[in-house]
């Protein structure tokens, strides 16, 4: 598991935010930044897939250490 942000270019909804269970979104607009435990590559790609799904970019992934 790994603790990790992902930066958006957009300002997320409180409906696509829910869209995220696992993340804590922080809106400061014209981003959005998510935080949150992600338990393997195959959910962080599914975060990613999901966001490009809705057309939306990301900016940045980063883990933060612990």
């Amino acid at each position: 598991m790994a603790h990790m942000m992902v930066r958006v270019d957009a300002a997320l909804t409180d409906e696509l935010a829910y869209a995220f269970p696992t993340l804590v979104a922080t809106v400061q607009p014209p981003t959005t930044t998510l935080i949150g435990d992600v338990q393997d590559q195959e959910e962080l790609q599914g975060i990613l897939s999901l966001l490009r799904t809705l057309g939306i970019s990301v900016i940045e992934v980063v883990t933060i250490p612990e």
